[in-house]
């Protein structure tokens, strides 16, 4: 009897829709609220998809924006977009019209997709980009959807031509858009996939935004590529979220660490049925300890610590749910990927030491769009340099310590934001927070906190200066402390340090020597 040949893996990311469909037609691929999209409807609408890209002179090779909520309708243009063999833009629907069009002009994008709700700056960038702007809405994309028959696979594509054009957050200047090539998509997921031990009964809470890698990959293309269920959330909200996993039977929960800060917040979780939840994974930055043990012990479900970032596809390391997990650790790295940790010549540190963290393997981006000088920066002998500072120990496990361009230099010694954040969240009444360095004319650098306090907690700046004093060398705590009735945060929910402004009373304390 002569074997089978064995089914080669998929090479381009429209393959893992279509051979989900295959298998699992009926099975639901998207849920929104009262929406249900099966597989066969979703593998259909996108074969349609492209065909409609195409009769808007969308060839092979184009970038086509998409700016669009957690709809059903960003996954049926996103692999219409690939299956007409176009290059994906996700667009931050948060964004204004000077940025939308930065992101449209240095992509040279053919044409923007857009959502029918809110999209007013997304049309103004657009006209100041010059790019052609098509606001979609869901009845009227169905309708000119079904006015054309599937398109099949676009000839000539290759698993090394570019997927996604995903742009930086811009942290140290204009955004830049990283290139993920169907390859560095695809063994991403096959990585996670594995990992999450992802299968057609889980149902993934999908609440991270779309147009993000961590959502996109993690979320969407891993819950396609084994016939699992996203059930969507357009924004993020702990009651809503509560709910959702109750009623949906939520088995695989991702999130960032305000998502469980504020999940942990609540005082009725009691009162949900989270028990069907069986694995929680979380990304974007460091999860502080307090709030991973204190989600772990509420909601009976291990958390599952990750690390990577866009250029990296973007999972790079993470915590593994066969093996013992050491908290505010971010595990070893996936298949196929190698991490070392590097001082600034790029010599490998011994282990202990912390240096940053370089990435190589199949999840390394392809470059910076028409950025050839900041692709060799950033990408050299293959090593992708994250800018991240972390450490290894004996045992392969990585610890992300901060950003290189966060860490404060206090008179002469240098102070890791996170590890004072870490003893902040062990203040009873603390619920976020963020820690900064301000200018200082003894010290050149002053440590200093901001802090949201927990709901009907009580607690002064100075009593939790005096706490955090007794937690850390006398060189690393907080001078200036303040309490703020929120802090700022980018689209995944990751609080952003850049945006604190230190409050004007404060000030003054910048232009003298204050409290040693």
């Amino acid at each position: 009897m002569t074997a089978c040949a064995p089914v080669p893996a998929p090479r381009r990311l429209p393959e893992l829709l279509s051979r989900t469909a295959a298998r699992h037609p009926d099975r639901p691929a998207l849920r929104a609220d009262d929406e249900e999209m099966t597989f066969a409807r979703l593998d259909d609408l996108t074969s349609r998809a492209a065909a409609w890209l195409h009769s808007l002179n969308i060839a092979p090779g184009d970038r086509v924006a998409l700016l669009l909520p957690n709809v059903p309708a960003f996954a049926v243009l996103y692999y219409g977009v690939l299956r007409a063999g176009a290059v994906v833009v996700p667009v931050n629907p948060a964004l204004k019209a000077r940025e939308v069009a930065h992101c449209l002009a240095d992509a040279g994008a053919s044409l923007l997709l857009t959502w029918h709700e809110g999209a007013d700056e997304a049309a103004r960038g657009a006209r100041w980009a010059g790019t052609r702007h098509h606001a979609v809405e869901p009845a009227s994309l169905t309708a000119a959807l079904q006015g054309h028959d599937p398109a099949g696979p676009a000839p000539g594509t290759s698993s090394d031509d570019t997927a996604v054009i995903l742009y930086t957050s811009g942290t140290t200047g204009k955004p830049k858009g990283a290139e993920l090539t169907h390859a560095n998509l695809v063994a991403n997921v096959a990585a996670a996939v594995d990992l999450m031990r992802l299968g057609p009964d889980d149902v993934v809470f999908g609440a991270l935004p779309l147009f993000h890698s961590f959502g996109q990959v993690i979320g969407l293309n891993c819950a396609v590529a084994t016939g699992a269920c996203l059930t969507l959330l357009r924004r993020f909200d702990a009651a809503r979220a509560l709910s959702l996993i109750e009623r949906e039977r939520v088995t695989v929960f991702l999130g960032v660490p305000t998502m469980y800060t504020l999940l942990l917040g609540r005082e009725d979780t009691a009162d949900h049925d989270v028990s069907s939840l069986r694995l929680c994974a979380c990304g974007g930055s460091p999860l502080p300890v307090e709030v991973l043990r204190g989600f772990e012990e509420r909601f009976g479900c291990a958390v599952l610590e990750g690390y990577g970032l866009s250029e990296s596809s973007p999972l790079a390391c993470i915590n593994r749910i066969d093996r013992e997990r050491i908290a505010g650790t971010v595990g070893t790295p996936i298949d196929g990927v190698e991490m070392r940790i590097v001082d600034r010549w790029g010599k490998e540190v011994p282990d202990g030491e912390t240096g940053e963290i370089v990435i190589r393997g199949h999840n390394v981006m392809k470059g910076y769009w028409r950025r050839p000088e900041a692709t060799a920066e950033a990408v050299r002998d293959g090593w992708l340099h994250t800018g991240d500072l972390g450490t290894r120990d004996a045992t392969g496990v990585f610890r992300v310590v901060d950003r290189i361009k966060d860490v404060i230099i206090r008179g002469g010694f240098n102070v890791y934001p996170r590890e004072v954040e870490e003893a902040l969240y062990r203040h009873p009444a603390v619920a976020e927070a963020s820690v900064l360095g301000v200018p200082h004319p003894v010290h050149g650098e002053e440590v200093a906190a901001a802090v949201v306090l927990r709901a009907g907690a009580e607690a002064t700046p100075e009593q939790i200066r005096d706490f955090v004093r007794d937690e850390v060398a006398g060189f690393k705590y907080p001078r200036v402390v303040w309490i703020a009735d929120r802090l700022p945060k980018g689209p995944t929910g990751k609080i952003l340090r850049r945006e604190i402004v230190l409050p004007p009373e404060l000030t003054a304390f910048t232009e003298g020597p204050g409290p040693r």
